[in-house]
């Protein structure tokens, strides 16, 4: 492939954002000009990565850093239905003008070539559509379940039960898309009808799937369910993680963790920030247990508060701990069920605790659960006692680790910078059958 001008483009969130870096960086270093526009102060990131930084201009930057300051009303908002429906409008819906503005002025200075964005960027899904310009998307989630890519069975199930988990399944998937989420593609289409492009059926994101030239999902096929019917221009590519400069960086307490028998890692990710959801329970359940070491990073909520409730020899309480430098000294992973958490866990044969509902958590700890690489607790207020059961019982059956194992194994298969630039190669020398991984 000739070297070409290319535009990352993602929301304002870590999940979204760190996925994609090490990409772009490969493709720089394979020669072409590569640059992103992406909002707040995520810039400073874009530009230590060594590539050119496009600010946000007529998009406002919303994540969880500010969405309580800019819709105070938002936490009055109790129903979780009307919560998860405000926060898609505003996060992701809303914004899509100032981001069709802003790229559409990036493009008139700098015609960009290809554009790969985050599957949360819709308005570069708009931008590719008006420009006629090939478009990448990036799945930094799994593939959701939708009505036009249903459930799949578990043929290990009695038939009866089968037919029972499929109907529920998809009444789930009814539910949640064609009635939880009206008013929701109700806008999305709106907001396409300004534009002039024709309107989308079924969920919106589900757009993304149809409309992108290519669509690179960060994971593996074993992770996902199997016997399932993916679009045609979905390839996996293992699991994305974020560029390293130099080194990989060693966790420098390593050997606190050396006199205990059991290590727990708890972390609810950056944008969920009280602590009281995950990281209290946990540290509760193992406050007398000195046999049990928890590490605990809070994403920078509450830690030096934690530190004062808490001050157990075995427990370490910090801001942010390099998960890849940590992780081979844990024994079980404790997540709300960030997929970039997960997918790293899993990387390091780590089975897996997830306590997550919302913001498409509960699909990732059902997957944890189908695929038997840890426990799905089904609630986001977990209490002291579940977590130390679900930690007990992954303790107690080698089935756990062993499927995690299976796993990182699979994961090992994929090379996933090398992989995405392929199937890039062969998108923009429209080849579709090559697969070009230098």
């Amino acid at each position: 492939m000739n070297p070409q001008r290319i535009l990352f483009a993602t929301v304002p969130f870590d999940g979204h954002f760190s996925p994609l870096t090490g990409l772009a960086v490969h493709l720089k270093q394979l020669g072409h000009d590569v640059r992103w526009y992406v909002g707040g102060h995520y810039g400073d990131r874009v530009r230590a990565l060594g590539l050119p930084h496009y600010p946000t201009v007529k998009a406002r930057v919303i994540n969880q850093t500010n969405m309580d300051e800019l819709f105070p009303e938002r936490k009055k908002i109790k129903n979780p239905i009307s919560r998860a429906r405000f926060d898609v409008k505003q996060t992701f819906l809303n914004p899509i003008p100032g981001y069709v503005d802003d790229l559409m002025a990036i493009h008139a200075d700098w015609p960009f070539d290809l554009i790969v964005y985050d599957l949360a960027c819709l308005g570069a899904l708009f931008v590719q559509e008006l420009l006629a310009i090939k478009g990448v998307a990036v799945g930094v989630l799994p593939l959701f379940e939708s009505e036009s890519n249903p459930p799949a069975d578990d043929p290990h199930q009695f038939p009866l039960k089968r037919w029972l988990v499929r109907r529920a399944k998809r009444a789930k998937v009814y539910l949640t898309f064609r009635v939880m989420m009206k008013p929701c593609n109700v806008l999305y289409n709106e907001l396409r009808g300004q534009y002039g492009l024709p309107p989308e059926s079924g969920f919106m994101f589900e757009s993304v799937f149809r409309n992108a030239h290519l669509y690179l999902q960060s994971g593996v096929p074993g992770f996902d369910y199997p016997h399932r019917q993916f679009s045609p221009n979905v390839r996996f590519v293992g699991p994305l993680m974020p560029h390293r400069s130099g080194q990989k960086t060693p966790f420098r307490q390593a050997e606190r963790t050396l006199p205990y028998k059991h290590v727990v890692l708890a972390t609810q990710g950056t944008f969920e920030n009280d602590v009281e959801k995950i990281i209290v329970p946990t540290l509760e359940a193992y406050k007398n247990d000195p046999d049990t070491m928890v590490i605990v990073t809070t994403g920078g909520s509450g830690t030096e508060a934690l530190r004062e409730r808490y001050p157990q020899s075995h427990f370490l309480i910090e801001d942010f701990i390099d998960y890849d430098a940590v992780m081979p000294y844990v024994n079980v992973y404790v997540t709300n069920g960030g997929y970039g958490g997960v997918m790293l866990a899993l990387k390091h044969k780590l089975p897996i605790v997830v306590a997550g509902v919302y913001e498409g958590k509960d699909d990732i700890a059902d997957r944890v659960q189908f695929n038997q690489v840890g426990i799905n607790l089904n609630t986001e207020t977990p209490k002291p006692a579940q977590i130390y059961r679900a930690v007990t019982k992954i303790r107690a059956d080698d089935t756990y680790r062993q499927r995690a194992r299976q796993l990182s194994r699979e994961f090992e298969q994929y090379q996933p910078n090398q992989l995405a630039v392929g199937y890039i190669n062969a998108l923009m020398t429209e080849k579709p059958g090559l697969l070009v991984t230098t």
